[in-house]
């Protein structure tokens, strides 16, 4: 502590210089990473090439093009997809910049925060970074490791998405501008973990760090959206809305990809100047003191869990309120956008014999349902980041069971879930509402959001199963969701066998309001997340604590 207090002072290691020991940390986060960020690459790349698919298949006609480009000229359309410039020729290459670059930079953002914080704030909240810089570790070094692993892997995403694009050999998608819109990609994943160097100088939490930097993201989004729908001043001051703003497949102008470069320095460089002022494992605002004595809700296990988890729950809370809003704004006019569009009319109409407008409820619903299922995974696998981080083991050695103890972030995590569903219900009916002018729509909805609870359940369900009998294998639970996601949206457009779709529990939710609800299904589906609960906490009682 006391050489690292010197190199605090000095900003330089005495034995090294201030980045010694840089390349050794940056092959092993490269190591540790070895399968989470080819999954988060190998997704995000998937996720775009099945899209760019998808519009072939959708807008296949002019006729259909144009209609769809005559309902997203709309405010709300605009505010979910980017600039109307792209509406002039509405061709796939303009899609895909459209409807899509915006929503996976916010991805691609998420992955690289999480990385960041991942390989320096939570090293340093471990204990293991002061471990490592007993060695020649530069005070620099953990900094420059975690954002160049963070810029590589936006890196390697931007130049499958450009090969994979250029690729392809759609209409209207070039090498060119494929190649434009993979180096959009890869610099707002960059800006954002120069976002991440600094909020990871701010807290002494990881969850903080990434909870300030996700909050950034979110922020960038939302002035995107506000500068789209109005004379597009706002979208200049969001690295979305500059990356948006290549025009990539209609204009291919780069500049704009300049200012993400500039912020993305910029916020590095203010990252190590901020780290030089604060000592290891603190952070630059002080964490605040707690109560001289604890409520009665905090001394119980649930009270406590549910302390711990609170702020993902509000977070995950308030983004499900605004996508549930996002979606209900435009239910007005589903009919009148599904009518143009045979394809979609098609695959919407499967669904079921209701309106138009209660089956394309029904079919986005799916996307909310797997967004909340994420709270669901993360909730559920918290039991894993206390044991790992070391503060499960002095809960654990008082009067408190291992069976009571994860089954009060169990209890946190589904009724959590339930929470967020409203949260996204109550969001959609509320301007499904104002858009159709129908309250009827608000119980209905809020009825169809729900409906998804017992499959949430389920997830994190398989979450507790794999952190009782293989908690270092406990990432693959993101399969479920991912997998849900597939077949669940994509499936209908990308004409998928129906079985695929019942491997998921979201495949036996029915697609309420356009179905009724199946009782029967809801009632099996709790019964195999009540059973995946057991058996996950069967399994942790009879292993052995990770300890440190």
């Amino acid at each position: 502590m006391e050489r690292t207090a010197a190199g605090s002072a000095t900003g330089t290691d005495a034995r090294g210089g201030a980045l010694a020991g840089t390349g050794v940390l940056l092959r092993f986060a490269l190591r540790r990473d070895g399968v989470r960020l080819p999954v988060w690459i190998g997704a995000l790349t998937a996720g775009t090439l099945a899209s760019l698919s998808s519009f072939e298949q959708t807008y296949s006609t002019d006729a259909d093009r144009t209609a769809i480009a005559k309902t997203l000229g709309s405010p709300a359309g605009l505010a979910m997809s980017g600039p109307g410039h792209y509406l002039d020729d509405y061709g796939l290459g303009a899609m895909m910049g459209h409807q899509m670059l915006g929503f996976v930079a916010v991805l691609v953002g998420l992955m690289t925060v999480l990385t960041v914080a991942r390989h320096t704030r939570m090293e340093e909240e471990t204990g293991r970074a002061e471990l490592v810089r007993a060695a020649v570790v530069g005070r620099h070094a953990h900094l420059t490791a975690a954002l160049v692993t963070a810029a590589l892997a936006s890196l390697a995403l931007g130049g499958l998405l450009a090969a994979g694009l250029g690729a392809s050999g759609a209409e209207g998608v070039g090498w060119h501008g494929s190649l434009l819109y993979g180096a959009a990609h890869a610099a707002v994943g960059i800006v954002f973990a120069g976002v991440a160097a600094v909020t990871v100088q701010v807290t002494q939490h990881s969850r903080g760090a990434s909870g300030m930097a996700l909050a950034a993201i979110g922020a960038a989004y939302a002035l995107r959206a506000a500068g789209d729908v109005g004379g597009g001043a706002l979208s200049w001051l969001s690295p979305i809305g500059w990356a948006q703003r290549t025009y990539v497949f209609v204009d291919d102008r780069w500049w704009p990809l300049l200012l993400c470069l500039l912020l993305a320095a910029g916020a590095a460089a203010a990252g190590y100047v901020l780290s030089t002022r604060r000592d290891l494992g603190a952070g630059l605002r002080a964490a605040r003191t707690g109560r001289g004595s604890a409520s009665g809700l905090l001394t119980r296990p649930v009270g406590f869990a549910l302390r711990q988890q609170r702020g993902l729950l509000y977070g995950f809370a308030a983004g499900l309120f605004v996508l549930g809003a996002m979606y209900g704004s435009i239910l007005g006019q589903a009919e009148e956008m599904i009518e143009d569009l045979a394809e979609l009319r098609e695959v919407v109409r499967q669904v079921g014999d209701a309106s138009l407008a209660e089956s394309f409820a029904a079919t986005v619903m799916i996307v909310v349902a797997v967004v909340a299922s994420v709270h669901g995974v993360m909730a559920a696998l918290r039991p894993r980041a206390e044991e790992t981080a070391g503060r499960a083991e002095p809960l654990l050695a008082t009067g408190l069971s291992r069976a009571r103890w994860v089954g009060s972030h169990v209890a946190v995590a589904t009724a959590g879930g339930v929470v967020v569903l409203l949260a996204a219900g109550l969001g959609f009916g509320l301007l499904g509402a104002a858009s159709t002018g129908d309250a009827g729509v608000v119980p209905d909805l809020l009825g169809a959001a729900l409906a998804y609870a017992p499959a949430l359940w389920v997830t994190a369900g398989v979450g507790v199963a794999l952190f009782g009998w293989a908690p270092r294998a406990t990432a693959a639970v993101w399969i479920v969701p991912v997998y849900a996601f597939v077949v669940g949206y994509l499936g209908p457009i990308l004409d998928l066998p129906d079985w695929l779709a019942e491997l998921s529990p979201f495949g036996h939710v029915p697609r309420v309001p356009a179905e009724s609800m199946d009782w029967g299904a809801a009632a099996g589906l709790t019964a195999v997340a009540a059973a995946l609960v057991a058996f996950g906490i069967a399994g942790f009682r009879r292993r052995d604590l990770e300890t440190k």
